[in-house]
């Protein structure tokens, strides 16, 4: 069975917020960007436990045009994907996000 991929509602914002730094450069960036993010969430589905373990649980798939990674934990019924982090963003800001495993 295929676990469904969910976006916490801050990860789906840092997503869109990056992908508007970059429109504001250079649309085909921005598209180049949204493009990864697509190609990152359907490897994960695909594969979801391929990934290097990262920290609390999760996994970290690593964008390779961009300095951004795609966190994710598999959980039962689900894929939850909780940051699309900058690389120089501050590590594991997104930890008080993960909800209690179930």
């Amino acid at each position: 069975m295929r676990l469904e991929i969910e976006f916490l509602d801050e990860a789906l914002e840092e997503a869109e917020a990056a992908a508007r730094w970059y429109a504001e450069r250079s649309e085909s960036a921005a598209l180049g960007f949204a493009d990864e993010i697509g190609v990152a969430a359907s490897a994960i589905q695909r594969l979801p436990t391929a990934w290097p373990p990262f920290e609390q649980g999760t996994r970290r798939y690593l964008l390779r045009r961009y300095p951004f990674s795609v966190v994710d934990r598999v959980e039962r019924t689900r894929i939850l994907i909780v940051a699309v982090a900058h690389g120089h963003r501050q590590p594991g800001y997104w930890q008080s996000r993960l909800p209690v495993p179930h």
